[in-house]
């Protein structure tokens, strides 16, 4: 019973990491360097994260300046900062780009809202998902008397438990984010 629980919980610690990383992704109004990190990078014909060769800083609230450890992959950098999802142009000048981020429309801001919902929405069905299996694993181990009727409740009981902490969890992360979208 304790091994299902453990592992329910360390499935939904990943949901959990799963949408701390998706919603660091999500551009808001101000600068982060976690928008950069996943961006790939063509580097000596192999692609590679941007965090892999280059270091990323936010010395302004809107403003990110991206240094290559070697000069020789600007280009590279440059290239795929505009071919990313983030539709903002870099400022290369010859040995670290620039990359202002523009204030957000509203309209834009509405639809990250709604896509931080849809994001958070997934995450909530993923840990009630690992709560169904988990139920249903130890409703079997009842069924085939591995452990008794009660043990088998007590433990839907504590499994109802961390989902509930976990989903407050996912609802508190979609809040703090469609906080920080809206802010003007």
């Amino acid at each position: 019973m304790e091994t299902v629980k453990k592992n329910s919980e360390a499935k939904m610690k990943k949901a959990i990491v799963a949408l701390t990383e998706e919603l660091n992704g999500i551009r808001t109004g101000r600068a982060s360097s976690a928008l950069f990190e996943k961006i790939k990078v063509d580097y000596y014909g192999q692609k590679v994260t941007l965090k892999e060769v280059a270091s990323i800083s936010v010395p302004e609230a809107r403003l990110v300046v991206i240094q290559p450890w070697d000069r020789t992959v600007l280009p590279e950098i440059e290239k795929a900062i505009q071919k990313s999802e983030l539709s903002i142009n870099p400022n290369n000048d010859g040995k670290v780009i620039r990359i202002s981020i523009p204030p957000l429309t509203e309209e834009r801001r509405k639809e990250l809202v709604k896509t931080v919902k849809k994001i958070a929405e997934q995450s909530r069905v993923s840990v009630r998902n690992v709560r169904r299996d988990a139920n249903e694993e130890l409703k079997k181990m009842a069924k085939d008397s591995k452990i008794s009727e009660d043990n088998s409740k007590r433990g839907q009981d504590d499994i109802q438990k961390i989902t509930d902490k976990y989903i407050e969890e996912i609802n508190k992360l979609s809040e703090e984010k469609e906080k920080e979208i809206l802010e003007v």
